[in-house]
């Protein structure tokens, strides 16, 4: 089973969401755009704007904290731009 880290956006807060999942994306994502207590509960525009495979949950947690510590907007959407 693949494991992924990704980003979400959301353009009407202009805020960007990473995590990691061995869930199916489309189920991931319906769930980030439901209406919950969390951060991505505030709003139902996220999409899917990155994604990296990985063999194994431990790589994709080490990814999602190593993007999440660069706390950088312009850094993260240079590592999206480098994909598309």
């Amino acid at each position: 089973m693949p494991y992924l880290t990704y980003i979400l956006y959301s353009p009407s807060q202009d805020k960007f969401y990473i995590g990691s999942t061995a869930d199916l994306m489309e189920e991931r994502i319906r769930r980030h755009n439901s209406n919950h207590s969390g951060f991505t509960g505030r709003t139902n525009d996220w999409h899917l704007v990155y994604k990296e495979e990985f063999t194994d949950k431990s790589m994709a947690l080490k990814r999602e904290k190593e993007i999440k510590a660069w706390k950088s907007k312009k850094r993260i959407k240079a590592l999206i731009n480098s994909v598309e």
